[in-house]
């Protein structure tokens, strides 16, 4: 039947206004209750014990850019986002069984973060509110397990470049030995909670001083810098001075 037919049905062209012209809030309600199985399982996350609830930030972050814009949503979405969001959902719960829990989650993040982009008005970056959704996930300790051991390599490495100028230092693995003195490099001084922190800081800037997408991009590589050169400042700063070493055993942030 085509579609010049199906618009001389009363029913249908009724049906078509009702969608088009529902509040933003059903919209993203609906969405949300779609998504069940993810909020259900990062709520299990979180209260387990198991890692940091530091996404609950992220997600109350999400919430009051929502009610700050409460009065300003657009009457019609963005297109593309809509499908997008559309489309994610229907992944989301068509792989519920094929895909690990934390793919899952950050897919219907993005999926409702995309439906309330094309809600948002188009002043407000879209950049800064996908990375709140992808910081709303409880993925530290992953982070920490996959990523940890690595950045614990670059940050001892880089301490000991620093402090080879006024110390005798070394690297062995992701520990440091200064002045005869066995360092460890702990997991906290891997850098990944203040990676955390540093990009959440970031999108909530941004989203504030309401900068454009293309400004946020290009800020957001200083941010791994900074927090890599905080990480070894603290290094450095636990020596505290010639025998600020002795009888160190573990340095943390």
């Amino acid at each position: 039947m085509s579609l010049p037919r199906l618009l001389h049905w009363p029913a249908f062209v009724r049906f078509g206004i009702a969608i088009d012209t529902a509040p933003e809030w059903r919209w993203l309600a609906v969405l949300a209750v779609a998504l069940w199985p993810t909020w259900w399982w990062m709520g299990q996350r979180m209260v387990d014990g198991s890692d940091d609830p530091l996404g609950l930030l992220a997600l109350a972050a999400l919430t009051v850019l929502l009610w700050q814009q409460r009065q300003r949503l657009r009457a019609a979405p963005r297109l593309g986002f809509q499908l997008a969001a559309l489309v994610g959902a229907g992944l989301t719960m068509a792989l519920h069984q094929h895909l690990p829990d934390l793919a899952l989650a950050l897919l219907g993040l993005l999926s409702w973060c995309a439906g309330l982009v094309a809600f948002l008005p188009a002043r407000i970056a879209t950049a800064p509110v996908l990375g709140l959704s992808v910081l709303s996930l409880p993925l530290l300790a992953s982070l920490q397990f996959y990523a940890g051991f690595p950045l614990r390599v670059i940050t001892a490495e880089i301490s000991r470049w620093l402090l080879s100028a006024a110390y005798s230092s070394e690297r062995s693995g992701a520990n440091l030995v200064v002045q005869g003195q066995l360092i460890i490099v702990d997991a906290p001084c891997s850098g990944v909670q203040m990676a955390w922190l540093g990009y959440f800081v970031a999108c909530v800037v941004a989203l504030a001083a309401q900068r454009d997408n293309r400004g946020f991009c290009v800020r957001l590589p200083t941010v791994g810098g900074a927090g890599v050169g905080g990480q070894c400042g603290a290094q450095h700063r636990a020596g505290g001075g010639p025998g600020g070493w002795r009888g160190a055993a573990a340095v943390g942030p």
